[in-house]
């Protein structure tokens, strides 16, 4: 089993103290509530919890909550289809072909952020402290669905 993120690897060493251990797993989640809406979740996923699929498709809980709750804090490839794990290992790997010629989904979500607070003129304190919620989704979703298409027009899919 490949696993690309979870939430304890976060927690460690310079973790802030003032955030509860469930903002580490914002930023998996929000890749996870993508691959839900984009139907690149597994079979196994789906039939294990169908409904709490159906709330994060309906904006009722965010994908972080949906991450923490049915799949441990942790993103890894028994909860992706075959696309959605093609996808990721390409995506989310920083030393992919794909990701050293784009980026990683790390660093595109950082940028968005950090180009978000300059904007608006302030500053995040960590990467960390991005919300979770679904205007923050919305930033970030157009971001992977456009490199989603790349990688597909790559890979003649």
């Amino acid at each position: 089993m490949a696993k690309y993120d979870d939430a304890s690897w976060h927690t460690g060493g310079d973790y802030p103290e003032d955030l509860h251990e469930e903002n580490a797993a914002t930023h998996i989640g929000m890749y996870l509530m993508w691959c839900i809406e984009n139907k690149l979740i597994s079979e196994e996923l789906i039939e294990h919890a169908p409904e709490q699929i159906q709330k994060v498709k309906n904006r009722e809980i965010t994908g972080a909550e949906f991450l923490i709750e049915y799949c441990d804090g942790q993103l890894d490839d028994d909860d992706l289809s075959d696309l959605g794990n093609l996808f990721s290992n390409d995506y989310y790997d920083e030393e992919s072909l794909y990701a050293e010629k784009n980026n990683t989904y790390v660093d595109d979500y950082t940028q968005t952020f950090e180009k978000k607070a300059e904007e608006q003129d302030f500053a995040y304190e960590t990467v960390y402290h991005i919300e979770d919620d679904f205007e923050n989704y919305d930033l970030v979703q157009p971001i992977i669905s456009q490199r989603f298409e790349g990688w597909k027009a790559s890979k003649d899919l």
